[in-house]
């Protein structure tokens, strides 16, 4: 295999600030054991997430330069609504200042007490957006996404027969949604096949539920499909992307992610009473239709950012290098989620951290050591965030405990990746040095991001 090539040039850059491993001590002790506390400034390569984290191209600028600073009816409001329909052939199209507004509006006009949001595997804001509505998200993921190291082609599918058996139990009539995420980001970014779309759709249209897709990295799944899936390695990925949308009644997206700009959402749908709705409560929360939150600038970026995010030359970069870090991890034992997900690496911290008791969260004490060692920044995504608790306040753990080191797009360099594999493989040949933590204070939602955590049994921390 050829050396990874970076298919841009570098135009403008910004420093990196180094710090010590005794600073960082201090500096984790100080931020609670909780990365979100940490300064940006005291990280060496961020990987907390690839969300809004993106390097914007020299046409995207360009683009913002241009931005249509209307109040109603900007140019670049029909830009990106030509764009997003033109991808998605959805007629109708809600601009929002970044996905979890898009949900937010969504599940307030669908949930509801007594009512389930199913899907292959939701995240975190999803889910609490769709609990704070008072119903009930339910993952129903396939056999295989649940077995980090075992690989196989389409770990994101939904298990068809448990969706069949989900909807027997509890009835179409309290199930006003499904929604399936591409690719899973919860469960390792793995991609989710094009025939698993049109099973679900097929139960979805014979139990009138309708179905979205939550659209955050669709590039990323549909170079999968490309890659992996028999009848598509031939076809461009606008069309499969197309293909793909054509099975869902709607989407929300952060374009955050696979529009490659910092800020930014948006709804599309084929229901106008539905999108009526969602208008009127955009307008009460977000802004007018056509700006919805956003700058034109924004729209304009997202705009553009659609279009080049499909860009084959990219993408091949863009999974090979998810690709080769995973590899290199492999090599020398470390446990990860096989195969490579589409925009993270994810580590397995149950089997890098035997020692460690799920009630100790194995992934957010993984989290810091990686800081320590190296400054690196990345995410729990396990116990911490999805756990719950049950009637006597005994935890109940997450399906997986992994760490997410989410890489931004256009970002990093080859050199900065290997740095990351080295830190990795240093912490993980002295992981038995590692203790557990425990919480000493939390919000009631989204714990993850605000929760403060001292390392277990410490009374002096």
């Amino acid at each position: 295999m050829k050396t990874i090539i970076e298919p841009f040039r570098i135009k403008s850059v910004e420093p990196i600030y180094f710090t010590t491993k005794q600073e960082r001590e201090a500096i984790l002790k100080n931020a609670y054991y909780n990365p979100f506390y940490i300064h940006a400034r005291d990280v060496l390569i961020d990987l907390l997430t690839d969300s809004g984290t993106n390097a914007m191209s020299s046409h995207q600028w360009a683009g913002i330069m241009e931005g249509d600073e209307s109040y109603a009816g900007s140019e670049s409001f029909f830009h990106f609504e030509n764009t997003i329909k033109d991808i998605t052939g959805m007629p109708i199209v809600i601009p929002t200042h970044q996905g979890r507004a898009s949900e937010k509006i969504l599940f307030s006009i669908i949930g509801g007490k007594g009512k389930y949001i199913v899907s292959n595997t939701l995240f975190d804001t999803t889910r609490a957006n769709i609990e704070f509505s008072g119903a009930e998200g339910v993952d129903l993921l396939c056999e295989e996404g649940k077995l980090p190291e075992v690989p196989a082609p389409f770990k994101g599918n939904m298990n068809v027969e448990a969706l069949k058996k989900f909807i027997k139990e509890k009835g179409a009539a309290n199930i006003p949604l499904c929604v399936i995420t591409v690719t899973n980001n919860s469960g390792g970014g793995q991609p989710v096949s094009m025939q698993n779309i049109k099973e679900v759709k097929k139960v979805c249209t014979e139990n009138n539920i309708p179905l979205f897709i939550d659209a955050c990295r669709f590039a990323e799944n549909c170079y999968f499909i490309k890659l992996r899936e028999k009848g598509y390695e031939n076809k461009p990925v606008f069309d499969i992307a197309r293909e793909l949308f054509s099975y869902a009644d709607g989407c929300t997206m952060s374009a955050k992610k696979d529009a490659i700009a910092n800020i930014g959402g948006f709804l599309a749908m084929h229901s106008k009473e539905l999108a009526d709705q969602c208008r009127n409560l955009l307008i009460i929360t977000e802004g007018f239709p056509t700006y919805g939150g956003l700058a034109g600038r924004d729209l304009e970026a997202i705009a553009i950012g659609l279009n080049e995010v499909m860009d084959e030359h990219y993408l091949r970069y863009r999974i090979r290098s998810i690709e080769y870090i995973t590899e290199k991890l492999v090599a020398a034992g470390v446990p990860v989620m096989q195969p490579a997900g589409g925009h993270a690496v994810y580590i397995d911290a149950k089997l890098f951290l035997p020692h460690i008791p799920v009630d100790q969260y194995p992934g957010q004490a993984l989290t810091g050591a990686l800081y320590v060692e190296g400054g690196i920044r990345g995410v729990e995504i396990g116990s911490l965030m999805f756990g719950k608790y049950d009637q006597d306040k005994k935890l109940i753990p997450a399906q997986m405990e992994l760490v997410r080191l989410a890489i931004p797009r256009r970002v990093y360099t080859q050199s900065h990746i290997d740095y990351v594999t080295e830190v990795i493989i240093e912490v993980f040949n002295k992981r038995d040095e590692i203790k557990g933590l425990e919480i000493v204070e939390e919000p009631p939602m989204l714990r993850h991001f605000t929760a403060k955590l001292k390392i277990a049994g410490d009374h002096m921390n």
